[in-house]
């Protein structure tokens, strides 16, 4: 194994920095009050070299029960961990709420490590060494090999790096395949150079260059050094201790508990879908909308929970429950947590984020139980249609990792099977948005329901205008996305797009016997009046129908290409609007220039109806105006001509 973390834990003063900086030279208590109180308060952080030469890192821990919040930041990420037992106090009550941690977080590996050796006879180091036994044989650390030590003397220590590096060779190191994510649990500035944050690279890679969201705060940074091990590097792996030198924050922007991840990848959440276990030993049982302590990396805040399928949680007992967040969190599904007593402040239980980004759940609901049971325990293939199919939006690549807690390239193949198997479709085979084959019929029953509807109530509208179902039924989708979900479906012949109106095949306008007559009465109207069209109330008085049907009439009329709107409130047919122009091109035959009132007079209409019309032929490319007069429009040779009639 090359990227190896391990931590220590224990109770306080029971030897666990003196241990460090025997097994690594490097003294981890680095403020000034830990060296005069003698007792680790921060975390501490040492690069480690095997007999072997295999590098890994050292995070030691404070053991003081005021500062186990500060445990519990170095804890997750740890590979495997130094449990240490002072030889002459034996098994303590920070022991055991550090065991207690380790369970929550699935830290099965490790070597149990009897400190101060030299401060007991043999005889009560064995005595020691049964209640130890005796103590783990119930914990996650059962089984774990034991060693005595002498950080002192230096009596055990040989035999400690073997064992280490024994129980090392049996850790699975962390994929690399997935989306970066950073922790961080410190923040410093370095002179020359600024911020450097440091934290255990929990997935993925970070790469010197990259751009990453700081998070919860959703702030774009900048990767400007790298270094593991105090060496630097250009690219750092999960299961590295990193430090990150950023680039476009400041050191007072930035705190313990934020997370580096890529950009767009995670949501900050007030709520989280959980899977809760209180402790066996727990002193406490857990009631409806208790308040706690809710940890998850390197990250502390205040919540309620709220629990799905009864009142109370009792010791060793676990069930579905939502964390409802005094302030914001951002986590990823399977990510493990730890909660603790508000007060006074226990350890009592802990468990895994099964929606890193859940809606408000009701209680004691069926559904929301079933919902939560497949998220959990579904397969990946399960897990990405469960997903697709509960949400009416189409979900990128990007989503379904955050939602599955997976990796790209197994979603990528469940995926895969999915479209083999019609479950799911995409609709932008370039960047991969895909939907769910149900979603896509609710989705199309919608869009039929809203142009059916239209269509009864405007029978001589040819289609729903395609932006206005956008805002109206797809507000939440990008526009791009809702472009490809109409795209696709008019493809597959369900539905017929013309002129940004969106229709049902074979759905045709409906000119009713009143709609007919007032069509006629208006066209003739019109025709009467060419180049002095009639007023709408003179329209609607002709064609008696009131000005709202009227405008649906013209509407029509304009659609298909009978009527012309001109300007507000001023309309044209298509016929006028022809003779027109042909009147003014016997004009320019003859002359060059064409003035405002000459148009008038061959037009024989007032200056109220020439000047709109003469600007609407300057609209379309037919004339041109230059200075007072009009000259008829004459492209340059090569260029496409913009407009037209």
């Amino acid at each position: 194994m090359q990227r190896l973390v391990i931590g220590t834990a224990g109770h306080i003063d029971h030897g666990k920095t003196t241990l460090v900086k025997k097994l690594t030279g490097i003294e981890t208590d680095r403020l000034k009050e830990e060296k005069q109180r003698g007792i680790s308060i921060e975390l501490g952080f040492a690069p480690f070299l095997l007999p072997s030469g295999q590098k890994a890192a050292i995070v030691d821990v404070p053991g003081h029960e005021r500062f186990i919040r500060h445990m519990l930041a170095g804890a997750f990420g740890i590979d495997m961990v130094l449990f240490t037992i002072a030889a002459d106090e034996g098994v303590m009550p920070q022991t055991r709420e550090h065991g207690d941690i380790l369970e929550l977080l699935g830290v099965e590996k490790g070597v149990i490590v009897i400190t101060k050796k030299d401060l007991v006879d043999e005889e009560w180091l064995m005595l020691v060494e049964d209640e130890i036994n005796e103590y783990v044989a119930g914990t996650i650390l059962k089984g774990a090999p034991i060693v005595a030590v002498s950080a002192v003397t230096g009596e055990g220590i040989p035999e400690l790096l073997e064992t280490i590096e024994r129980v090392a060779s049996t850790i699975t190191e962390r994929t690399i395949t997935g989306k970066a994510r950073l922790p961080i649990d410190r923040v410093f500035t370095v002179a020359g150079f600024g911020t450097v944050v440091t934290g255990t690279l929990w997935s993925g890679q970070i790469k010197v260059g990259d751009t990453l969201e700081l998070m919860p705060v959703q702030k774009m940074v900048k990767v400007r050094t790298l270094q593991v091990h105090n060496e630097k590097v250009t690219t750092a792996l999960a299961g590295q201790r990193v430090a990150v030198n950023l680039q476009g924050v400041d050191v007072s922007e930035i705190k313990r508990g934020y997370l580096l991840t890529e950009p767009g990848f995670l949501i900050p959440s007030y709520r989280v879908d959980v899977r809760l276990r209180l402790l066996e030993g727990s002193r406490r049982s857990l009631h409806n909308w208790n308040r706690v302590r809710f940890h998850l990396g390197t990250d502390e805040t205040l919540g309620r929970v709220v629990l799905l399928d009864r009142d109370e949680l009792g010791p060793g007992e676990e069930s579905f429950a939502q964390i409802v967040m005094e302030k914001p969190v951002v986590a990823f599904k399977g990510d493990l947590f730890v909660i603790r007593y508000y007060s006074p402040v226990d350890t009592i239980g802990g468990g895994t984020v099964i929606d890193p980004n859940a809606p408000k759940q009701k209680r004691f609901r069926e559904d929301v139980l079933n919902d939560l049971a497949v998220k959990e325990e579904g397969s990946l293939y399960d897990l990405v249609l469960h997903e697709l199919e509960n949400s009416l939006q189409p979900l990128s690549m990007t989503e379904l990792v955050r939602k599955t807690g997976s990796v790209e390239t197994a979603v990528s193949a469940e995926i895969q099977l999915l479209l083999d198997d019609e479950a799911i479709i995409n609709l932008d085979a370039k960047s991969g948005i895909y939907l769910s084959t149900r979603g896509l019929e609710i989705l199309y029953d919608q869009i039929v329901v809203m142009i059916t509807d239209y269509h009864r109530r405007y029978p001589l509208r040819s289609g729903y205008p395609k932006e206005d179902m956008r805002t109206r039924l797809f507000a939440d989708f990008n526009p791009r996305i809702f472009n490809a979900l109409l795209k696709y479906l008019e493809e597959m012949g369900r539905l017929v797009i013309k002129n940004n109106l969106v229709s049902i095949p074979g759905q045709q306008v409906e000119v009713g016997t009143k709609e007919g007559e007032a069509i006629t009465a208006i066209m003739q109207l019109m025709q009467d009046k060419a180049f002095a069209p009639p007023e709408m109330e003179e329209l609607a008085k002709a064609a008696e129908i009131s000005e709202d049907v009227l405008s649906e009439v013209l509407a029509y009329l304009i659609e298909q290409d009978l009527v012309v709107k001109i300007s507000e409130g001023l309309y044209f047919t298509r016929t006028a609007i022809e003779q027109g122009r042909q009147v003014l091109n016997e004009h320019f035959d003859r002359e060059k220039e064409l003035t405002l009132a000459t148009a008038r007079d061959i037009l024989n209409t007032s200056r109220k109806y020439a000047l709109p019309l003469i600007e609407y032929y300057d609209r379309i490319r037919f004339t041109r105006r230059v200075g007072d007069v009009r000259v008829r429009y004459n492209p340059i040779p090569g260029k496409k001509e913009e407009g037209g009639a």
